[in-house]
Formats: C-alpha cells, structure tokens, sequence
C-alpha cells in the first residue's frame, strides 16, 4: 500500500475519523509509512479475522444475551414516556370526573332534550362546574378516603377509581427512578494546524534542545508503537516552534488561549445539540489535571457564556484519566438534589497540553511527550422527567475503585527529574496496578450489569478460594505442611460481561492497555475497535478520551452498530490509582 493513500484514508479532514473497514486492507498487517516508520500491530483492521473463517462481525459474532437484562433495558426505554402518559392520564380523569357529573345531573336539570340526553346550556354548564368542584371538595375534605367506599354511598364510579389507580402506579415509579439522562455530548475538532505527523512531533523535540540523542530515539520508539495516527493535535504554542524563527510558547496565556478555544467550542456545541441555554445550566464541573488556573476554568465558562449567578460550579484538578466519570458522578448527585423541580448539569473533561511538556530526559517522564494529544468533550445532563423522551442516553450506574497503597499511589506522580524538570513519572507497575483496580472495580459493578448465570460462578469461585485458603492455614496449624501444599489452586472465575453489556468505551491509554483489556475480558475486536480509533485518530486526549470513542460507536461504527436498548459501558484509569466505570443506556 503506498504511503500517501494510507494517509489520505486514515484522516477525514470533517470528523478525523473513518470506518477502520475503510482504510487499510485486512491482510495487510504492518505498513511503512513516512521514511521507514512502521505502523504499528495496532493500527491493523480492527475487524476480527478468524483463521477458517470470512471477517467476523457482529452478525457472525454470537453470544447468549440475557433476557431478563433486555426487558429491564427496554423498560428503562419505554419508561422515558411515563411522564407523558401520566400527563394524558390526568387530562384523561379529568374527563372521566366531567361525564360522570353531567351524566349524573343530567335528569335533574331543567333542558329541552330528551330524557337521557344533555343540553349544553349556561344551566348546564354551570351545574357541571359546580359538580366537579364538590367532588375534588369532597376528596379533599375526607382525603381520598370516601372513594375507596363501594357501593351507593361512593363519590367516584367504579372506572374513575381504575384510572385513578393507575396514575397512582405510574406516579410513583416516576418519582422513584430519580433518572439522569444525557442530552448531548460534544467533542472538541481540532483545526488543520493543530494536527501534527510522527515526523514533525519528533522535529518538535529536536527544536526543544533539550533532549539527548539517545531521548530523541527512545521517543521515536515510542511513537512507533504507540498506536496513534499521522493527524494528531497539538496546542499552537508548540506547534509553532516548527516555523523557523519561532520557540515553543509554554507561558500561562498560552496555555489559557488553548483552554478558551477548547472548552468555548465544545460548550457551545454541546449546548446547542441539547437546544440548553446556558441559563439553564444550574450545576457546572470541570475537570483538568494538570492546569488550574486563578480564576479557575469554571469561572471562565460562566464569564464567557453568561451563565446565572447562583450556579453551583465546581473545578476538579490531579485526577488524572478517569476524571470524566468522576465529574458524572459528581453532577449526577448535585442533581439529585433538585429532585423535584429538576435540573440540568454541564460536565467539561479535558487536558492543556501548553504547560506541560517534559524538557528533562529521564526515561520515566518521557512517555507524557509521544501520548498525550489536545482534546475535550462537554456533556449536558439531566433529571427532569420530561427530559426523557428527547435524551440520548440513561445513566444507570457509576462505580469508582480509590487504591490505598503507596505503590499504587507512585505509579502515576508529578515531580521534578534530577534536573529539577517538571513532569509526570509513570511507573513500571502501572500495569499491574492497574490491573488489580480494575477487577475490584469489575467487581464491585459486576452485580449491576451481569445477569445471575455469570454471577453465581463468581460467588461460587470466591466461595471455594476462601474454603482452600482456610483448610491450608488450618493444616499448617496442625503441622501438615506438605498436604496444604498439594491443596489445588482454584483460578478466579472471569464472568462474560457482554452477557450484559453491548458496547465498550476503554481509555485510550495506550495499545498495551487496550490489548490487556481485550484478551483479559475476552472481548472481540469489533469491542475494542472504538478504542483503538480513538487513540489513531486523537491520540491519549486523558480524560475525554471515553467520549471519543462513544461517539466512534454513535456515529461511525459499522462492525458493530448502537441501537435503542444497547448498553455502553465506560472504563476509565486515573492517577492516584483509581479505576472508573459507567454505564449508559441507549434510549
């Protein structure tokens, strides 16, 4: 395949994302491209390709889904209409109460017509009127206690009393599902001179001055195998130390101009999508890691788009990747406290790449240079019942995972380098950390999503370890070593979660987590395909990365298309170590 065809199908000037079906063919493994560089194993067709077998997607794919968890999706679906229906079924008993009474003072008020018939006379009318207001007199005087009474002596007939009921139901699991529902979410496009190849990147380094040889290698290494594309973005600010003259711009204006062009952009957008005036927006969160500013970036959102005084914004920093969740998580429970009335939330996830760039050349601090690309993605929430019927998605669960221990609290760590350069450490652990948050974390929402086939194993599992782990302490006790040795050693059982869910949104880390996950949860390609893009087309954008690779899955993805009913389920790692997950569901 030539080079510059494999760059011109692998970016889409409109959205930077394509098919992957589309761009590179499905026996062509790794490619060069630009000067020798290969691509890595990564950037291959992301469509599963069996060893005996045509392309496997989803058609080919077959896995046993759990019914009970497609009826539970399809009322969560169908429940987005109750709040219309209950309005109906008011205006419904309303009628029902008016032809009861005319029905009922029709023989006894003076009219021309027949018996039987009714006469729309002002006596009429009036009579009518006043029928209804002693009934709702009556209802409230004996608080709804005389229409339970059967017989002559009740005041409602006996198809009043089942309509009466029935919005009784439907009021109450409306006031009891307490829902938060996405309206929109936007993500930020970065312009043409934003975007960056493998090439320039490493001829920006060199411009630094500051790496040793040896560095300038190691990053190309990286680059190499990092799984991200040739139309990556850049801040301008150092993206201009490519034009001859100019250094790289790393100063707080800077930095400020490139937080005011993403989240301006991706607010706007994400407002206008959820047709949300920014009046309206009554909780704000914001989360950056790593630029926190004075005033803070909430303060420059609510200045710039005017939004009401006594909003409740919150600014989240240090949290590292799986900050998005978190901030849902946080917004979710400010809105649960406008429960009644209702209320609307922004979320804003992103990373300023401006001020940090590493300028040392400790090997642990490098890695932030060759992954970490310019992004955002704003998401507009809701909890008003009548919000349903026009929301994107449901939120049905959120699950963060805090690791306690110093090793895990290492692993991802600012700090300056011998030279007294500021950067990010990441430490060699960081997968097995990683990999420990995220099954507590898998545990802890398993429950939630799984259904009780793929659950009972896992119980089952942990049951028979602790019963082993148990009878050998108690061996050992007795002095018999030897045969609490030869005890069998009972693997945990990993339960199938796309038994429960339908689509995967995993942090484009890197492709070495991307392909942890994959082979540990045992997911198909087509799962992880809008991971994969996101980290071709984008690049690690830290936080926002999820939201990415959710609207791969909306608007892109043919291997395996979203439907009404789908479940998503986002996962995401953030320094600290934290492990995050969510799922939505598709209305």
């Amino acid at each position: 395949i030539e080079a510059k065809s494999v760059q011109r199908l692998a970016i889409d000037k409109r959205h930077a994302c394509l098919p992957y079906h589309t761009l590179i063919p499905l026996q062509v493994r790794r490619v060069k491209v630009n000067n020798n560089m290969k691509r890595s194993e990564s950037d291959s067709s992301f469509v599963s390709v069996p060893e005996d077998g045509p392309v496997k997607d989803y058609r080919d794919y077959r896995v046993r889904k759990s019914s009970l968890i497609a009826t539970v999706n399809w009322s969560h679906v169908i429940g987005t209409y109750l709040p219309t229906l209950f309005l109906v079924g008011i205006g419904v008993l309303f009628a029902q109460l008016v032809h009861q009474v005319v029905t009922d003072l029709s023989s006894k008020v003076e009219h021309k017509a027949s018996p039987g018939e009714i006469d729309f006379s002002i006596e009429t009318i009036t009579a009518v009127i006043l029928g209804v207001r002693e009934i709702f007199s009556n209802l409230l005087s004996t608080f709804i206690v005389a229409p339970l009474q059967s017989g002559e002596g009740g005041i409602l007939s006996t198809h009043v009393k089942i309509t009466t009921l029935v919005l009784v139901v439907m009021g109450w699991i409306v006031l009891n599902d307490n829902p938060t529902y996405m309206l929109s979410f936007s993500t930020f496009k970065a312009p043409e001179h934003w975007k960056v190849s493998h090439p320039q990147i490493i001829q920006m380094m060199k411009n630094q001055k500051c790496f040793t040889d040896d560095s300038i290698k190691f990053m190309e290494r990286l680059l190499e195998r990092s799984g991200t594309g040739q139309s990556t973005a850049w801040p301008p600010g150092i993206v201009q130390c490519l034009e001859e003259g100019k250094e790289t711009d790393r100063s707080i204006s800077a930095s400020r101009k490139e937080a005011e062009t993403v989240i301006f952009d991706i607010v706007e957008s994400a407002l206008k999508k959820a047709k949300v005036h920014p009046k309206e927006v009554d909780v704000l969160v914001i989360n950056c890691s790593l630029f926190s500013p004075t005033p803070s970036l909430c303060a420059m959102v609510i200045s710039k788009f005017g939004m009401r005084q006594d909003i409740q914004s919150f600014n989240l920093s240090g949290m590292g990747c799986g900050a998005s969740l978190i901030s849902v998580g946080l917004a979710k429970d400010m809105l649960q406290r406008r429960r009644l009335q209702g209320g609307k939330a922004l979320v804003v996830s992103t990373e300023i790449i401006t001020p940090n760039l590493y300028h040392g050349n400790e090997r642990g601090f490098l890695l932030q240079n060759t992954l970490f690309r310019c992004g955002g993605a704003a998401i507009v929430l809701s909890n008003s019942w009548m919000d349903g019927r026009r929301a994107w998605y449901k939120l049905l669960h959120t699950v963060r995972v805090q690791s306690n221990s110093e090793e895990a609290y290492n692993c991802v760590y600012e700090a300056q380098d011998g030279d007294n350069h500021r950067g990010v450490r990441l430490s060699k652990e960081i997968v097995k950390v990683a990999g420990k948050c995220m099954e507590k974390n898998m545990t802890t929402i398993g429950p939630y999503v799984l259904p009780l086939s793929e659950q009972i194993p896992v119980v089952t599992t942990m049951a028979l370890k602790f019963m082993i782990k148990m009878t050998g302490k108690l061996l050992k006790m007795c002095g018999q070593e030897k045969l609490a040795a030869k005890l069998p050693n009972k693997k945990h059982y990993v339960p199938d979660f796309k038994r429960g869910i339908d689509h995967f949104c995993i942090h484009a880390g890197g492709r070495a987590v991307i392909d942890g996950i994959e082979k540990n949860m045992k997911l198909e390609l087509f799962h992880t395909e809008p991971s994969r893009m996101a980290l071709l087309n984008y690049g690690n954008t830290s936080s926002s990365s999820i939201w990415y690779e959710m609207e791969y899955i909306q608007e892109h993805q043919k291997t395996n298309p979203l439907k009404k009913g789908h479940r998503i389920m986002q996962v995401a790692f953030g320094s600290g170590f934290k492990c995050t997950s969510g799922v939505w569901l598709k209305l």
